[in-house]
């Protein structure tokens, strides 16, 4: 048999330390249960069959294994086995076709593709043409049912060199092709438990699971770190609003059409905007009856934590959902995949404001830095001047002005990850001298400032969630629009856009201008009154949307162009490639 041993680490000393009967993984399609107890065992066995069979007993230490499966429990399962090998997982996306997952394979040089049942024969489409080496390819088998015991897991102790593996996530690609960014066993676990900090994660919490696993939300904040506390994590993937309302609604339906053993109530719930706003759309078709059992499902002290992430929430979309749930108010934060969440507001009610990513997280440094701007005259700096960075401290938040002080958002500290594989150029180009002979800051490329809001920041959630709140204005190449002298925030126009009736969907851009340097412009999907909204019953135009933002913002920050569409491409987390959106609506601004 196979040693049942794990490494001394702190995701598996928890494991090891829950309760083996309690439930830690739930698949939703069919109900099937798996205790931690049966998890421990089987992480234990897979690493033994991982590293005494197919590593031929060598060791896998910092070896790149990468995986397809489906989102259960041997997802799980094949995660975890990885990282207790001292391997890199690298999960890779099954909805991706060949030749992206073909790409992954070829720059992680991945020794391994394991790959479930289902996604067998895809695995052996990646692997028929186009690779640089030649990995082993093998199926993950399903364990064997056993004991649920964890009593004879052996906890082995681990050198510094061994700790250096554990995850590698590939960016989403929206400015380049994506990168490996590497996260070591130290840094997953201090993400985690600046998150079990935050947000209060304990074994009494069922999270229901609908994100994919590629991805930083997906694997640290509804897997990893629910592992580590103790949590019950049920997947139902992929997302289907109607069956997640039905999840919601189980346990309190008094009607008999819920059938079948009892479930217990959802208590955390974190995902994208995009599904919320779907979850909203599907609402009014259910049945009254589970209409009925869903409000009480949402309500604050049945779900305790409702979380919106990976793109900005829109007014509209947290109001609706707060109305629907008697009180119930989403909680907005700020992460990325280089470092984890960074940015959160706070369990308190009134620590969760709108438009606000809250507060560094525990255990994450964060400041606000500002650029010089180029001469007044318009000349470009020399070739050789270096850009001066200024850092917006503390109490200074305004300019002489009084107006609000842009900065891009750096951090530092043990969540931040250690560097993009094979790419020592881009990890040098995104990390800056603090000055202070301390660790490097990383350049997140996401502006934004802090504002002082009254009830707010007064240590209610944590001593973390303390002062001014940090607000994103965007990210610095896309969502920061220069025109005529002014800034704008492409997220604000967005917000301000989307609480009009009559817009569904839409992404502000900046499309270059001769006369302004860039000027605002907007795409949009119009909701059904939209489309009749014009004068004589026509579609909504320009020249109706700038009347109806006049008393929303100001003249400069109000589109000047707009283009109608029927949908908005984004990808798996909700996010616009506004690069590629701009030049495919308004190809005529980029003809020289």
């Amino acid at each position: 048999m196979a040693s049942m041993r794990l490494p001394r680490l702190p995701l598996f000393e928890a494991l090891v330390a829950h309760e083996p009967g309690g439930t830690a993984v739930v698949h939703g399609a069919d109900g099937r249960a798996f205790s931690y107890g049966r998890l421990v065992r089987d992480v234990a066995r897979r690493r033994g069959e991982l590293v005494d069979g197919l590593g031929g007993g060598k060791g896998l230490r910092g070896e790149r294994i990468a995986f397809l499966a489906e989102n259960g429990f041997e997802f799980v399962v094949t995660l975890l086995a990885v990282l207790a090998s001292h391997a890199i997982a690298v999960p890779m996306a099954p909805s991706f076709p060949a030749t992206e997952l073909r790409y992954i394979v070829n720059q992680s040089q991945a020794m391994m593709l394991l790959s479930s049942d289902k996604w067998r024969s895809h695995a052996e489409s990646v692997l028929s043409e186009g690779l640089e080496h030649s990995p082993i390819s093998a199926h993950i088998e399903k364990p064997a049912e056993e004991s649920s015991s964890s009593a004879d897991i052996e906890l082995v102790d681990v050198s510094e060199e061994e700790a250096q593996g554990a995850m590698m996530l590939y960016t989403s690609g929206t400015t380049n092709r994506p990168k490996g960014v590497l996260l070591p066993h130290y840094t997953l676990t201090a993400q985690c438990k600046s998150l079990l900090q935050a947000w209060s994660y304990s074994p009494s919490d069922h999270l229901l699971h609908v994100l994919p696993l590629h991805h930083i939300h997906g694997t640290v904040n509804a897997l990893l770190a629910p592992l580590m506390a103790g949590s019950t994590i049920e997947f139902q993937f992929p997302f289907n609003a109607t069956t997640v309302w039905e999840r919601f609604a189980a346990p309190f339906l008094s009607d008999g059409t819920n059938g079948g053993p009892p479930k217990p109530p959802i208590t955390f719930f974190t995902v994208v905007p995009t599904i919320y706003n779907r979850l909203l759309s599907a609402f009014p078709s259910l049945p009254e009856p589970v209409q009925a059992a869903a409000r009480t499902a949402l309500l604050p002290s049945n779900l305790r934590l409702n979380i919106s992430g990976s793109a900005a929430l829109p007014t509209p979309t947290k109001q609706a959902w707060t109305a629907l749930s008697a009180g119930n108010v989403l909680l907005e934060r700020y992460g990325m995949t280089e470092v984890g969440m960074a940015l959160s507001c706070g369990l308190d009610v009134a620590d969760r404001v709108d438009g606000s990513v809250g507060w560094p997280l525990p255990g994450v440094e964060a400041r606000l830095v500002e650029s010089v701007e180029p001469p007044a005259d318009g000349a470009a700096p020399a070739a050789s001047a270096k850009e001066e960075l200024r850092v917006i401290e503390a109490g200074d938040e305004l300019d002489a002005d009084g107006r609000e002080r842009q900065g891009e958002i750096q951090l530092r500290g043990p969540t931040v990850f250690r560097e993009y594989w094979r790419n020592p150029e881009a990890t040098a180009k995104e990390f800056v001298d603090g000055g202070d002979g301390g660790a490097k800051w990383f350049r997140t490329g996401d502006v934004a400032v802090r504002r002082a809001v009254e009830g707010a920041g007064e240590g209610a959630s944590g001593a973390w969630a303390r002062g001014p709140l940090w607000f994103i204005l965007g990210r610095r190449s896309a969502d920061i629009i220069k025109t005529g002298g002014e800034k704008v925030s492409a997220l604000e126009v967005e917000r301000e856009m989307l609480a009009l009736p009559q817009v569904a969907e839409c992404a502000v851009v900046a499309v270059p201008s001769p006369s302004w340097g860039q000027k605002v412009a907007a795409v949009v999907v119009l909701t059904e009154e939209g489309r009749t909204a014009g004068k004589g019953g026509r579609a909504w135009s320009p020249l109706d949307m700038r009347r109806a933002l006049k008393e929303r913002l100001v003249n400069y920050k109000i589109p000047q162009d707009m283009k109608i569409v029927e949908s908005i491409p984004r990808n798996a987390m909700g996010k616009i490639n506004k690069k590629t959106l701009v030049k495919a609506i308004f190809p005529e601004a980029f003809q020289e």
